[in-house]
């Protein structure tokens, strides 16, 4: 079941999903190999780079507030108990600053793993989103 949900994410994705994808895919950022909609415990991870430990989520508006934010927040304390780091990214800033969050992505590729592992709510900042 959890690989047909795979499936069904990675056959409609966001135009900001599909951009990334485009840059991800093949290797094409620093020669690591991403993965899309990547099941991690009750998870999928839009982006994955297992190899570096980096999760990549790009967002809507539905998790800018409430439930969405809650969501999120508890998503990403799981994540990083599993060691993974996790960057955000809104939509709109994959689709309007692609060089930029693809900087920020490359850099993050090319750090070591942070130890200890940043605070929820610690991260990169691109035009108010934390990553």
């Amino acid at each position: 079941m959890r690989v047909q949900n795979a499936r069904a994410l990675r056959q409609q994705p966001t135009d900001a999903e599909r951009l990334l994808w485009r840059h991800l895919r093949a290797q094409q950022l620093g020669q690591h190999k991403s993965r899309r909609q990547h099941p991690i415990g009750p998870y999928f991870a839009d982006f994955a780079c297992v190899a570096a430990r980096l999760i990549v989520e790009l967002d809507g508006g539905q998790h800018a507030h409430g439930d969405g934010l809650a969501h999120d927040q508890q998503r990403t304390q799981f994540l990083q108990s599993q060691s993974w780091r996790v960057l955000r990214f809104w939509n709109h800033q994959m689709l309007g600053e692609t060089d930029a969050v693809l900087q920020v992505i490359a850099q993050a590729l090319t750090d070591p793993h942070p130890s200890p592992l940043p605070h929820a709510g610690e991260g990169v900042e691109i035009q108010g989103h934390t990553s």
